[in-house]
C-alpha cells in the first residue's frame, strides 16, 4: 500500500487524485490533504479519507477549517492533525511514511515542498507547472542527487513519457505538444483586443482554475509546458515544437530518428495521468472512458501563430536565456493575468506587461529557494507597478 501527501487537494488534480484513491482503496492511504483556504471542501475530504495530517495556507483558514469540522459533526477523536503555513507543507512532504507526493498546488506555494520531497528521494506526481518553470534547475538537480522520481502528470508530458518508453533517449529526434489552442484560436488580433474575462475562460476542453484557463488562451500555459517539458526530458527549446490540436485527444508525440513518430492517446479524463504517475512502471485499469474506434473522427492539427500569441515565443527565449528568466516570466504572467480577470487591463496588454516585467529585471542565477522566492517577489512588485501604470492611463489594448 503507497502513502500519498496531496499539495493541493481541493483544486481539480487533487479532487481527481482523491477519485482515483477512492476507486482503489486497497492501494492507497492519506497521509496528508493539503489545501488553500478552501476549508469546506476540504473538511468533507477529511471526513471521507481520514488522513492523518491536514494543512492549510493560514491561521485564519485553519480556524476556520476547525470550525467547519464541528459544523459538520465530525468526531474529534477522528480528527487529523491541523497544521498551517509554508513550514508545515513541506512537513508533510517529507514525512518519513510518504511515498508519493501528489504536487498540485498552483503557484510558486508548492515549490519549497516540492523540491524537499524531491531532495529526500520522493516519488512526485507533478501537476505544478511553476515548480519547474522558476526552480527547474534547483529541482532537476534535487532529483538526480537523491534519485528521486519525478513524474509528470500534465497531460501532455505525461503523454511524452509514455512515447519516451518506446525508444532511447539518444534516438529521439524531437519532442511534439499539443495545444488546443483556447477559445480565441481563430479570432484575429483586433477581435482579441476586446475579449472580457467571461470569455477567455470558457475553454473548449478542458475545466480548469482561472489562471490555468486565461494561460491557456494566450497560450502562456503551452509556453509553460515547453520549459517544463525541456527540465522534465533533457530536451533543447529548438527540440521541442507546438502544434494546435483542437481535438484534445493527442497529448504528445515523440519522433525518433528513423522517422517513426509515437503518439500518447487517450481521452480528456485527468484520472489516467494521475494513476499512471502513481503506479509506473505498471498499468492498471484506469476508471475513464475509453474510445470507440468504429465512430468516424477527424483529428487536425496546425502550426501555431506567434504573433497572435506573443507569450509562447517568449517562453521559447526564456527556457534560452535560462537562470532567473523563468521565475520572473511565471511571476509576471500571473500578477498579469490577476490584473485581467479584475478588469484592470486588457487581454492583449497581460503580454505586454510580462515582456517589459523581463526587459527591466536583470537575470540572476539563484542558488536556493529562498532567493528564488526573493526574484519572484520582486518580479511581482515591478509587474504590478506597471499594472497600476497602465490601468491608470486606461491601457485596455496592447
Amino acid at each position: 500500500m503507497k502513502t500519498l501527501t496531496v499539495l493541493g487537494s481541493t483544486g481539480s488534480i487533487g479532487t481527481n487524485t482523491l477519485d482515483v484513491v477512492r476507486q482503489n482503496r486497497h492501494l492507497y492511504e492519506l497521509h496528508a490533504l493539503v489545501a488553500g483556504r478552501n476549508v469546506e471542501v476540504l473538511a468533507s475530504q477529511i471526513v471521507e479519507f481520514r488522513p492523518n495530517v491536514s494543512v492549510v495556507a493560514t491561521q485564519d483558514a485553519l480556524r476556520r477549517l476547525s470550525d467547519r469540522l464541528t459544523e459538520v459533526g465530525h468526531p474529534r477523536s477522528l480528527w487529523p492533525e491541523l497544521l498551517a503555513g509554508d513550514a508545515a507543507f513541506v512537513q508533510v512532504a517529507t514525512a518519513d511514511e510518504v511515498d508519493v507526493v501528489i504536487s498540485a498546488i498552483v503557484g510558486v506555494a508548492g515549490l519549497e515542498a516540492t523540491y524537499e520531497a524531491a531532495r529526500r528521494g520522493k516519488r512526485v506526481g507533478l501537476a505544478n507547472k511553476e515548480v519547474l518553470v522558476a526552480g527547474g534547475k534547483l529541482v532537476m538537480e534535487a532529483v538526480s542527487a537523491s534519485g528521486a522520481e519525478l513524474l509528470p502528470i500534465d497531460s501532455e508530458h505525461n503523454g511524452a513519457h509514455q512515447c519516451l518508453r518506446a525508444g532511447r533517449r539518444e534516438e529521439v529526434a524531437r519532442l511534439i505538444l499539443t495545444a488546443s489552442g483556447g477559445p480565441f484560436r481563430g479570432a484575429s488580433r483586433e477581435e482579441m483586443a476586446s475579449v472580457t474575462p467571461l470569455q477567455a475562460l470558457n475553454h473548449p476542453t478542458w475545466r480548469m482554475g482561472d489562471r490555468i484557463t486565461i494561460d491557456s488562451a494566450t497560450l502562456m500555459n503551452k509556453g509553460f509546458e515547453v520549459m517544463e517539458a525541456c527540465w522534465l526530458f533533457g530536451f533543447a527549446p529548438r527540440d521541442v515544437e507546438v502544434v494546435i490540436h483542437p481535438q484534445s485527444t493527442v497529448h504528445a508525440l515523440v519522433e525518433y530518428r528513423d522517422g517513426s513518430v509515437v503518439a500518447q492517446i487517450s481521452t480528456a479524463d485527468m484520472r489516467m495521468p494521475i494513476q499512471y504517475a502513481l503506479t509506473y512502471p505498471e498499468r492498471s485499469e484506469a476508471p475513464i472512458p475509453t474510445f470507440n474506434w468504429t465512430d468516424a473522427r477527424k483529428w487536425e492539427f496546425h502550426p501555431p501563430d506567434w504573433d497572435r500569441f506573443p507569450l509562447l515565443r517568449l517562453a521559447y527565449q526564456c527556457q534560452e536565456t535560462g537562470g532567473s528568466a523563468g521565475c520572473t516570466l511565471n511571476a509576471a504572467d500571473e500578477v498579469a493575468v490577476d490584473a485581467f480577470l479584475e478588469g484592470r487591463i486588457g487581454f492583449l496588454t497581460i503580454s505586454d506587461i510580462v515582456a517589459e516585467t523581463l526587459f527591466r529585471l536583470p537575470v540572476r542565477w539563484p542558488r536556493t529557494v529562498g532567493e528564488l522566492l526573493e526574484i519572484d517577489r520582486e518580479s511581482r512588485e515591478l509587474a504590478r507597478e506597471l499594472v497600476a501604470a497602465r490601468a491608470a492611463r486606461g491601457a485596455v489594448t496592447a
